[in-house]
């Protein structure tokens, strides 16, 4: 075993040049699973033709071979038109070839299809809900799969298997779990990896990787789980010689937009130990670099880092392969280049990274590529940074063409080993504490004795802790989190807001009082778009360009400090696909300004029944969107409840709180009101009642005991608002009416949806839909809070809402697994420990009727939900 490690790591470190690369040609299978004919994609690079898979299965007497009902769509792929099912395990076996040919299979690429589609007959097997293990290799030696349910818009699974160079049989076997009904597969591709794809140069052990383990990492198998074009566009399997794709890597970034610029390079690209079957060169032809003017124009310090985020595997290993590519001529000048590190999660993966003086990169535009081993850690997200070294002379900070992250999956056989091996550790560790009991009774017996006679003797000062007092640049994982202000009649001990606020100056969110009048035009009137409790908000545009809303608080304004320095608080500590973010502030020359990123569709009720500034309504929006909004914004209310380290209850859910962005993304906004929920042991936090008429949980109103529950309560009176499109409280309806929340209940007990539901969407909504909606708000809206469901059940019910819409929507599945998009959630979850400065919008409340606030006429906003005066709410 020694012997075979040593020849293991010896063969890792041989030069790339050294290794062959080979053409997945020399042996491939492409199977289109449960088809009768060839499925040929013409358009591939190379072109290929799926077969059907007849030939490999072990035994076809037990499955069944399913249509899709739907297979003229345009959505669906000509190989997602059947698929093979089952409802007892079922096998292909593929002969792998020895000799000269295994010499290019150390690693085979597996990529499994799975479009769960409605079967044209009914066939005793529904594959809808199907739930199912796929095990692969001789003797199904890698389960890659456990207890997996492909999602209804599909998948590809990719994985690299390891394949004994002598050649032998291959299986692939799928078994369905234990009251599951079927396991199927639409697609296989099974094709030898290049030998310069895996393990082909060092490997960089970062935080909890051990080099120990590196040796068992090249005997494992490995699921691709992203693939990135960073700074490019989509890369589809027409484009890459293995038939990837890389998907852009927008929706992983993390931070503001003018922290990061796109370079591009039509300059032939240079492969070097290597070919274009590690990447494409439209992978390195694009790149993201860092923006040396956000450290300038106080969007950020001088030092910060561009950072990707991506949900993880708790605690599970990852290979990461970051695509790097310079543009810039090399200088044969000393201490010249760009130079920059790189972070992986928060610990240091290469410092001090310069590609001019890398034995790897000879020339401009050479293409190379760094690996790391990394540990995602418990909290379950996996992070990427780049950002400028200290002992760089260029203005640039770094730059990343392209990114690839792997999870390991070990074998069964290793993985049993372990825990056998884990058994044993823990029988001798119990035996050695038994056995050294006694030492250790007679060794403390020892010590007090000793302690005693050495009483009165002084003891000596320790020595101060000689520590590095160095810091990493700027990043997410070197800034310390704030405390959060409270009301006067918070709990005592809890910190105050002047604390917070110092505390939140470290987080360099703050933006001059000229820049923001430069930008404003010097709040010039005809850059007003509206008018609240807390003052009036401002279009601007930033000096890198970023479109920004400017909210300046009033002198008049009794909305004030606390209000403001929560909002800056709360948005400063948390971040979420689905949560408003906050850009900077000023609170210079007694101003109190907000700034956040502008979003030019307002606000949600003023899609449902037009804006109070005059303007008309826009076009209704469908009862599919309506669905979509309100399960983000159901989503951005349960990571406040549930995702972050303490429960924070927002305080004042309505629709003028739930903005719309881009392709009508909702987020949360106007955190002013949020507070702390109750602590471990505790059941509600007394607070003084603040909130919006219409929307106010009677139950907190009656008891000033603030829970959770009462943002759920809030949330149901959305959920009508949003299915009847009108006012919450409208005084010019019959008095039975005139309140939304006991209108809408009563209607739905009576069975009279069809009365109060918003005609305009009238022969677009599924019944079944229709009806689970309704139940939902109207279980929200219970008058008791531990009546109401959870925002998590809420968001559970609105998905399910979607899906009976949806049933007969077929969408495209996705072409790699590198892509996961149906796997990888919509909720892009920052590290709790990741402070946010992140550019987003936030809004305003044109319409907010507080309890004791008589000027309920306040002009409204059609871009910020503005909170009314600070008493009445």
């Amino acid at each position: 075993m020694a012997i075979l490690v040593i020849l293991l790591l010896a063969t890792s470190s041989l030069p790339s040049a050294a290794l062959a690369a080979s053409s997945p040609a020399a042996f491939s299978f492409f199977l289109a699973c449960g088809a009768s004919s060839v499925v040929s994609f013409p358009r591939d690079n190379p072109a290929r033709s799926f077969t059907p898979d007849g030939d490999y299965l072990v035994s076809s007497h037990n499955t069944q071979t399913l249509t899709n009902a739907n297979s003229n769509s345009a959505a669906a792929s000509p190989l997602y038109s059947a698929a093979r099912a089952s409802s007892s395990p079922f096998s292909y076996k593929f002969a792998i070839p020895g000799g000269s040919d295994a010499q290019a299979a150390a690693f085979l690429v597996l990529r499994l299809h799975f479009f769960p589609f409605a079967a044209s007959l009914q066939s005793g097997v529904s594959i809808s809900s199907a739930r199912f293990a796929v095990s692969v290799g001789r003797d199904d030696a890698y389960t890659v799969l456990s207890a997996f349910t492909p999602p209804s818009a599909g998948v590809v699974k990719e994985f690299f298997i390891p394949s004994a160079a002598s050649g032998g049989d291959f299986r692939v076997t799928f078994t369905p779990d234990a009251g599951s009904s079927a396991a199927f597969v639409n697609a296989v591709e099974l094709f030898p990896a290049p030998a310069e794809l895996l393990w082909n140069s060092s490997v960089t052990q970062v935080g909890a990787a051990a080099n120990a383990d590196m040796a068992t990492w090249q005997q494992e198998a490995l699921e691709t789980v992203y693939r990135l074009n960073v700074g490019g566009p989509k890369v589809t399997k027409e484009n890459d010689t293995l038939w990837r794709t890389w998907l852009p890597d927008d929706p992983f970034l993390y931070g503001p937009a003018g922290l990061s610029m796109v370079n591009s390079t039509d300059t032939p690209i240079v492969y070097a130990g290597y070919t274009s079957e590690v990447a494409p060169d439209i992978v390195y032809r694009t790149q993201r670099a860092t923006n040396a003017s956000a450290g300038t124009e106080f969007v950020q310090p001088a030092l910060f880092n561009i950072t990707w985020t991506f949900p993880a595997e708790a605690r599970s290993k990852y290979l990461v392969r970051l695509h790097f590519c310079d543009y810039e001529l090399m200088s044969s000048v000393v201490g010249v280049g760009i130079m920059f590190n790189v972070f992986i999660g928060p610990d240091m993966g290469t410092e001090d990274l310069m590609p001019t003086k890398s034995p790897i990169v000879a020339q401009s535009n050479q293409a190379f590529y760094l690996d790391y081993a990394a540990t995602a850690p418990a909290t379950g997200n996996l992070t990427v940074s780049i950002g400028k070294s200290v002992k760089s002379s260029a203005d640039e900070g770094g730059f990343l063409n392209g990114l690839e992250i792997m999870r390991l999956r070990p074998s069964d056989g290793w993985t049993a080993w372990r825990a056998s091996k884990r058994r044993r550790t823990v029988l001798i560790a119990t035996l050695s504490a038994v056995l050294g009991a006694s030492v250790l009774a007679c060794a403390a017996l020892c010590l007090v004795i000793l302690l005693r006679r050495r009483r009165h003797l002084r003891r000596p000062a320790p020595e101060a802790d000689n520590k590095d007092g160095s810091t990493l640049p700027w990043s997410p994982y070197t800034q310390d989190s704030s405390g959060w202000p409270m009301e006067p009649s918070s709990r005592s001990g809890e910190g105050t807001t002047t604390g917070a606020m110092q505390r939140v100056g470290t987080q360099q969110l703050h933006i001059p009082l000229e820049d923001l009048k430069e930008a404003t035009g010097g709040f010039h009137e005809r850059n007003l778009i509206g008018v609240g409790g807390f003052g009036n908000v401002y279009r601007g545009v930033l000096r890198d360009g970023t479109r920004v809303a400017v909210k300046r608080a009033t002198r008049a304004s009794k909305q004030g400090l606390p209000e403001f320095q929560t909002e800056i608080v709360v948005l400063s500590r948390i971040r979420h696909r689905h949560l408003v973010s906050l850009i900077g502030y000023c609170n210079e020359q007694a101003e109190m300004i907000l700034v956040y990123e502008y979003m030019d569709k307002g606000t949600l009720r003023g899609h449902l029944y037009g804006f109070d500034d005059g303007e008309s309504a826009p076009p209704p929006l469908s009862w599919k969107q309506r669905l979509e909004i309100c399960i983000g914004a159901a989503r951005g209310l349960h990571y406040l409840h549930t995702g972050y380290s303490e429960n924070i209850i927002h305080r004042d859910v309505k629709s003028t709180n739930i903005l719309l962005g881009d392709g009508y993304i909702a987020k949360v906004a106007d955190f002013g009101l949020s507070r702390v929920g109750p602590s471990f042991g505790e059941t509600h936090v007394s607070t003084a009642v603040k909130g919006s008429f219409g929307y106010l949980d009677p139950e907190y109103f009656k008891t000033q005991q603030l829970t959770d529950k009462s943002d759920v309560y809030s949330f149901g009176v959305v959920l009508f608002e949003v299915l009847c499109a009108r006012p919450v409280i409208d005084q010019s309806l019959e008095r039975d009416q005139i309140n939304l929340a006991e209108w809408a209940v009563a209607s739905q007990r009576r069975g009279h949806l069809d009365r109060i539901a918003d005609p305009r969407i009238a022969g677009q909504v599924n019944e079944n839909s229709l009806r689970k909606f309704a139940e939902t708000a109207e279980r929200c809206l219970a008058d008791y809070g531990q009546d109401r469901p959870s925002m998590g059940d809420v968001l559970w019910n609105l998905e399910y809402c979607l899906q009976l819409q949806e049933t007969h929507v077929r969408r495209d599945a996705f072409e790699d697994s590198g892509a996961v998009g149906a796997q990888f959630p919509e909720d892009v979850v920052v590290p709790r420990w990741v402070p946010s400065s992140t550019s987003f919008l936030t809004t305003g409340d044109p319409d907010d009727t507080a309890l004791t606030v008589s000027d309920v006429n306040a002009a409204n906003s059609k871009v910020f939900s503005q909170l009314s005066a600070g008493e009445g709410r």
